[in-house]
């Protein structure tokens, strides 16, 4: 009886006990999916707004940088026309001098040499001084020539170039409007930001350097083709040369905490090896970000950011905003509104 007293005493105490572990449980939070892992087959959109983003951050980049590597092109043959320009003043003036030269001795040819002449050693005298004159003009002038012919090519490739800088310039704005449609078209696009939630890229609190070495380029400045080729150091599989430049370029400059980049999918730069996912919180992929864990990844998007030439950066997502070269910052919403599609547990980062 006494037994049984005691154990209705402390029945609600234990009630008590356990509603309290259970709100504990609830204010920690459960950790959330893993990206992938929650039916996600896109980077937390759709296979067709991913294939887009791909396509018009792609070739707003590629169009960028032959846009630089022209105008880089057109400061050299600018210099090379300034270069023959000075050049040619000196060829004119030495064809003049041969012409005065030329009308001094006499350009008159043999036969009136030869009856000007005051004997037979004059002639000869004569003669051989003619023939000088004629080897130098004739030089001269197909030096001059060369010259004229040189600064006319250069002019016309820099004509050339000024009509690829227009073409590249119209088709960045072509990838840009089909980015920012595809968002929209997706119902994610929106205001470029929202307070810290997409905070501006910054060359500060990005690391112990912000300026990553350069990944490896083509003779011309291109970036190679790569595949998925390279050991992926944090999952079993594979990712491309230049990924994995990126992963250690991040980790050498102190972002080292929990990230995954491998993953079979049926879209988006995962299955590729040109994609990875920068956990936020130490430990793995779990709820929303918040406090410092929010400013390390706010940080770590920022260090991409800042190093997007460098490393090769297609875009990057983090707390349902997504940076594209084309446009900076824009709203993206995942499809399934968790942690893990939402991309406010983690960054994910795409190279070329």
């Amino acid at each position: 009886m006494r037994h049984k007293t005691v154990r209705r005493r402390l029945a609600p105490l234990l009630a008590l006990l356990i509603a309290i572990s259970g709100l504990l449980v609830a204010v920690s939070g459960p950790a959330g999916a893993a990206p992938g892992d929650n039916g996600d087959d896109g980077e937390g959109g759709s296979k067709s707004l991913i294939q887009q983003l791909e396509a018009a951050s792609k070739g707003f980049v590629e169009a960028k940088e032959a846009l630089e590597l022209s105008r880089k092109r057109q400061a050299q043959l600018g210099a090379k026309v300034k270069q023959l320009d000075a050049e040619l003043a000196p060829r004119q003036a030495a064809i003049d001098e041969i012409i005065q030269k030329s009308y001094r001795t006499g350009r008159l040819g043999p036969m009136t040499a030869l009856l000007t002449a005051d004997s037979a050693g004059g002639f000869l005298d004569r003669a051989e001084t003619l023939e000088t004159v004629a080897v130098k003009e004739n030089a001269a002038v197909a030096d001059l020539k060369g010259n004229r012919d040189a600064q006319q090519r250069a002019k016309l490739a820099i004509d050339a170039e000024v009509r690829n800088q227009v073409k590249q310039v119209n088709l960045m704005a072509k990838r840009k409007v089909q980015a920012e449609n595809a968002l929209k078209a997706a119902n994610t696009g929106g205001a470029d930001k929202t307070g810290e939630d997409a905070d501006e890229p910054t060359d500060r609190d990005t690391g112990s350097s912000s300026r990553a070495t350069p990944a490896p380029r083509n003779s011309d400045g291109s970036l190679p083709s790569q595949g998925c080729t390279a050991d992926d150091p944090t999952t079993s599989g594979c990712i491309s040369p230049r990924m994995l430049h990126a992963l250690q370029q991040s980790q050498k400059d102190g972002f080292t905490r929990y990230s995954a980049c491998f993953r079979e999918q049926n879209s988006g730069e995962h299955p590729k090896g040109r994609a990875c996912d920068f956990a936020a919180q130490k430990n793995g992929f779990g709820g929303t970000a918040s406090g410092g864990d929010k400013d390390y990844g706010t940080r770590l998007a920022n260090y991409f950011i800042s190093n997007s030439s460098r490393l090769g950066v297609l875009y990057v997502i983090w707390f349902r905003r997504i940076w594209l070269p084309s446009s900076g910052w824009k709203a993206y919403s995942g499809a399934n509104g968790d942690p893990s599609s939402d991309h406010t547990n983690h960054v994910h980062l795409s190279v070329r």
